[in-house]
């Protein structure tokens, strides 16, 4: 994940925050969790593929022709604008807390904090985020990566196995575990694990490297282990 800009700003997209509001809270009066029709839904899962694809902006222009109100269309903007490394997406994010997809907000939110790395801000929101979605094995594998950003190596450990069992097979939370093993040098382990999930070598040269990068740390390079996206 690209590093973000520190101190995004906060801008209310199409006007002025009145009435002394920040401009994420006059959004959040708006935020509507009703279904999608048909039609919405079909133009929300072609930005989804579009997302999946690498056209980002081709996903954002879909978007934007459907309701901005619409919760699920709103987080969906937050995550693309994140991705395009552009400061709509932390108010974004802010509108949607408290609705009905707050832990999906905190999630964003704290990928928006590791990638400026300011790891305390976002060991908060994941940990927001997984109280209120203790099942989702993307936020437990973020947090973990916070975590081991932070040399806090068991609770790393834990949420990326958590991660793991969640959803099987799943990849990036072995591939970041595998990082955490080389970091402490359990090669044996690490082996292992690469042999038993059938990772390929190029993942295990990629965590080698991250493993590194935790070992030296540098202020000119990014977060040692990726996020979800």
């Amino acid at each position: 994940m690209k590093t973000m800009i520190a101190g995004v700003t906060l801008l209310l997209l199409g006007g002025c925050a009145t009435n002394g509001q920040a401009p994420w809270q006059a959004l959040t009066q708006n935020v509507s969790c009703g279904q999608l029709s048909q039609e919405q839904q079909l133009s929300l899962t072609l930005a989804d593929d579009m997302a999946k694809d690498g056209k980002l902006h081709a996903s954002l222009a879909n978007l934007q022709s459907l309701p901005d109100n619409l919760a699920d269309v709103r987080l969906r903007k937050a995550k693309v604008y994140r991705l395009l490394g552009r400061s709509e997406a932390e108010p974004l994010y802010r509108s949607l807390l408290g609705s009905c997809l707050a832990a999906e907000a905190e999630h964003g939110l704290g990928q928006l904090a590791a990638a400026r790395s300011d790891y305390g801000l976002a060991q908060a929101h994941l940990q927001r985020a997984a109280r209120l979605a203790p099942t989702d094995e993307k936020i437990r594998n973020d947090l973990g990566v916070v975590y081991l950003n932070q040399l806090r190596l068991e609770d790393a450990r834990f949420e990326f196995l958590t991660a793991m069992e969640l959803k099987q097979g799943d990849q990036l939370a072995a591939l970041n575990l595998v990082t955490l093993l080389l970091y402490q040098d359990d090669w044996t382990r690490a082996a292992e694990l690469v042999s038993r999930l059938n990772l390929s070598p190029e993942q295990f040269s990629e965590a080698q490297t991250r493993a590194e990068k935790l070992k030296n740390p540098s202020p000119t390079t990014a977060a040692a282990t990726a996020m979800l996206q």
